[in-house]
């Protein structure tokens, strides 16, 4: 029953959408509808992981407001509008015209939406590289997965400019190897992607900071927070620590943070998606499903505490997001095949659930063995008379 409520409205959707493009477009459209379904759920189980890192930082208010107006804009916006005002901006065309091409020539919008690419994998990629950075050089982070990579840049991360170097460093090399046609694009957009993720992310940080300030120097306020934490998902009562859950300005901008960072996980799947069908309204159902079943992964990983329990997850999510904006760097030059992004990703996150069961078993053999000796030690001389 758990599962079914929380994936419950994704088994809904994909029914009815599966058979609306059965209905209106035959076996061949319904088939396709499933295909980009997957296509999204293989590219973007990373991205879940990561939307749980921060979703369980939200009050459930704002955890409901994630999988509702969220997933309206992740649909509807990331999937089909988005598509339509990149090639609007880089075409130079009124998005009406844009809409019309994408309605009546389908080969001549995928052409735009190609001709876009540069722009488009500029943007999404420095995003991308800006979280895996800014992970990698956290110094507050306690928790190490391969320790003789992180643990250095642990130690870099005392500089607090050192990820945004990186980055800048990271654009102008790769706007220096393009061709001169897209080097202008794509240092516009990677300049863009950079402000972007340092706005939204600055603009969290400051509202969460402000809230949790509030709420610990406010007896209420602590009281209300305790309140929405015991009201929480289940992973947030049974054996993990206690959070204080962003609410208000602070909930508002994590969930901002999120919506970008969904666009900038849907580009490949935006694009690499023509590759299997130009019809956008297809592609918009198809991502679209794929797109709830990644918020449900989400809520269940919250929900579920996974986490916690698997603790070298987020890791592997992160490292994914490392490779993939690495590859979308190389897509502006070269075709990267979506099964190879799809994979890497897959890749990273299954060798981290596999170290993260192995490092919990190693654990708990040793608090065994810690009560086992405990138990079979001799009693304290004098205990018993």
């Amino acid at each position: 029953m758990h599962i079914l409520r929380i994936f419950g409205w994704s088994f809904a959707v994909t029914a009815v959408v599966v058979a609306g493009a059965g209905l209106l477009g035959g076996p061949e459209a319904a088939a396709i509808v499933a295909i980009l379904a997957i296509l999204e759920i293989s590219l973007s189980f990373d991205n879940a992981v990561i939307n749980a890192t921060i979703l369980r930082r939200m009050s459930a208010f704002w955890q409901k407001i994630f999988l509702t107006v969220g997933i309206l804009i992740a649909v509807f916006g990331m999937r089909l509008l988005f598509p339509i005002v990149i090639v609007a901006v880089t075409a130079h065309l009124g998005p009406v015209e844009v809409l019309d091409l994408a309605l009546n020539d389908e080969a001549a919008y995928a052409d735009k939406l190609d001709a876009a690419h540069p722009a488009i994998a500029a943007f999404g990629g420095i995003f991308l590289f800006m979280i895996f950075l800014d992970f990698m050089f956290d110094p507050e982070r306690d928790i190490q997965w391969l320790r003789w990579i992180e643990e250095p840049l642990r130690k870099a991360g005392q500089l607090d400019v050192v990820s945004v170097v990186i980055a800048l460093v990271s654009l102008l090399v790769v706007a220096e190897t393009v061709g001169s046609d897209s080097e202008e694009q794509v240092l516009i957009a990677g300049v863009a992607g950079l402000a972007t993720y340092l706005a939204v992310r600055g603009l969290g940080e400051f509202f969460e900071s402000r809230g949790i300030g509030e709420a610990e120097e406010d007896e209420d306020g602590a009281e209300g927070v305790e309140a929405a934490s015991a009201k929480a998902a289940p992973s947030q009562r049974n054996g993990t620590p206690q959070l204080v859950l962003a609410t208000g300005k602070a909930a508002f901008f994590l969930f901002l943070y999120l919506e970008v960072l969904d666009a900038s996980f849907s580009f490949d799947g935006v694009v690499g998606a023509f590759a299997i069908s130009q019809d956008i309204f297809v592609i918009a159902a198809g991502l679209g499903v794929g797109a709830m079943y990644i918020r449900s992964i989400t809520v269940y990983l919250v929900r579920q505490g996974t986490l916690s329990e698997y603790v070298f997850l987020e890791h592997g999510a992160h490292y994914a997001i490392g490779a993939l904006a690495v590859i979308l760097a190389l897509s502006i030059e070269f075709h990267v095949p979506e099964i190879v992004t799809g994979l890497i990703g897959v890749g990273f996150i299954g060798v981290a659930l596999l170290s993260s069961i192995r490092h919990r078993n190693a654990r708990r053999a040793d608090s065994d063995q810690g009560e086992s000796d405990e138990e079979s030690s001799p009693e304290p001389v004098g205990a018993k008379s």
